[in-house]
């Protein structure tokens, strides 16, 4: 049921019929009396205007997408669509669309401050209350109207300043604002997986099975969408071009040019020419930005699987680079690569078989025996298993 109509007024801010700063509000809450008894609390207020109000939770998200207001009030526990569930909707199309909840649960109100809402109001609300969240308005909107607005708005931010670093750690570069900061972990993983997914379609209940399987199903949903509307609030503030497209049973993240560093190696790598004198520095600068196995110090366990494919590519070019830089005579720039693949690869034999043959070569039969009884005691250690034969016999010839 749609209470449609329109109130003018001014007094708390000062401000005329047609003012640009002018609030423009929808609210939605299923209990009639709840509805109208928040309307002639703004009107009292002449906080600005309502351009509609709503006891069905999905006619208001239809108004608000079409109306476009400023603000948006909620009621959380609505039936068949929840509070979280609307500003969900609305905030994958109108990421700029303030939201305040409205609750007669201490328990919801919390979960409002994890939305990053703009504020709650718990019920009944009072007049003194609902003052201040129109101030908070007012400032907000006053904000995003300033002239100088424009110069910091995440749209002027180029493609070069925004950056997703995965390798090592999650982070997502603004370039002079500085890292992204993530209200909670869940919201931090969940983008994540996110980006490890992206551009393919997610479904919320594999969502739920992966990051709340313990939960009522309930409860899962609702900290699901707590979760994406976190993040939403987030990406929005960061770059217009990170947004979770929400489709009928499960989610999408768009990047839109915002770059990802572990994509941008792996195309570099695919597109890298032949080895050679004259590329060298290219490949040198891929194994440079390989800054560390991908999220290996956020310890998720689903980018296990990828984590070690991009290992494997990164130790499969490493040990080109190296034999390379033997072959031209660069031994202490391959000696340093040899030992950078064999901290991060220290069970890998062929390593160690590279460096014994690199010092052989070089006459260093002391380092020899040093790599020889490391790699013997790694093998017994992890394997339970001794050097092959063939590597055995090879030192014992030449190590006298």
């Amino acid at each position: 049921m749609a209470l449609n109509y329109t109130t003018m007024g001014s007094g708390l801010y000062g401000l005329r019929k047609g003012d640009a700063t002018m609030i423009r509000m929808i609210l939605a809450d299923d209990e009639a009396l709840a509805l109208f008894s928040l309307q002639k609390q703004l009107d009292k207020l002449h906080g600005g205007v309502i351009a509609g109000a709503y006891q069905n939770a999905e006619e208001a998200v239809e108004a608000v997408l079409r109306e476009k207001p400023d603000a948006v009030f909620l009621d959380i526990d609505m039936p068949e669509l929840s509070g979280l569930e609307a500003a969900e909707i609305i905030m994958s199309h109108l990421p700029e669309t303030e939201i305040i909840f409205v609750t007669a649960y201490e328990e919801y109100a919390l979960k409002a401050f994890e939305l990053a809402a703009i504020d709650y109001l718990l019920k009944p609300v009072s007049t003194q209350r609902l003052a201040k969240t129109l101030v908070r308005l007012s400032q907000a909107k006053a904000a995003k109207t300033r002239p100088d607005h424009s110069a910091v708005r995440p749209s002027a931010r180029t493609k070069e300043q925004i950056t997703i670093h995965c390798f090592q750690t999650l982070e997502v570069d603004t370039g002079e604002s500085g890292p992204v900061h993530w209200r909670t972990n869940k919201a931090q993983e969940l983008f994540a997986y996110l980006v490890h997914l992206r551009d393919q379609p997610v479904r919320k209940d594999a969502l739920l099975e992966l990051f709340w399987p313990d939960i009522d199903p309930k409860k899962g949903y609702t900290q699901l969408y707590t979760t994406i509307y976190q993040i939403r609030k987030t990406a929005s503030a960061v770059h217009p071009g990170i947004r979770i497209v929400s489709g009928d049973k499960g989610y999408r993240l768009e990047l839109n040019g915002v770059g990802v560093d572990v994509v941008t190696w792996e195309e570099g790598l695919q597109a890298a020419p032949p080895l050679g004198e004259q590329t060298l520095a290219r490949h040198l600068q891929l194994l440079e930005l390989y800054r560390g196995d991908y999220l290996e110090d956020c310890g998720y366990w689903w980018a296990e699987n990828e984590r070690e494919r991009l290992r494997i590519l990164w130790y499969r070019h490493a040990m080109r680079v190296a034999a390379f830089l033997e072959t031209r005579d660069s031994t202490a720039e391959a000696f340093q690569l040899y030992y950078l693949i064999q901290r991060r690869f220290p069970f890998t034999e062929e390593v160690y078989w590279a460096l014994i043959k690199l010092f052989m070569y070089i006459g260093d039969r002391v380092s020899v025996e040093r790599q020889y009884d490391m790699l013997s005691q790694m093998l017994h250690e992890e394997f339970g298993t001794k050097p092959a034969r063939t590597l055995e016999q090879w030192c014992r010839e030449r190590v006298v």
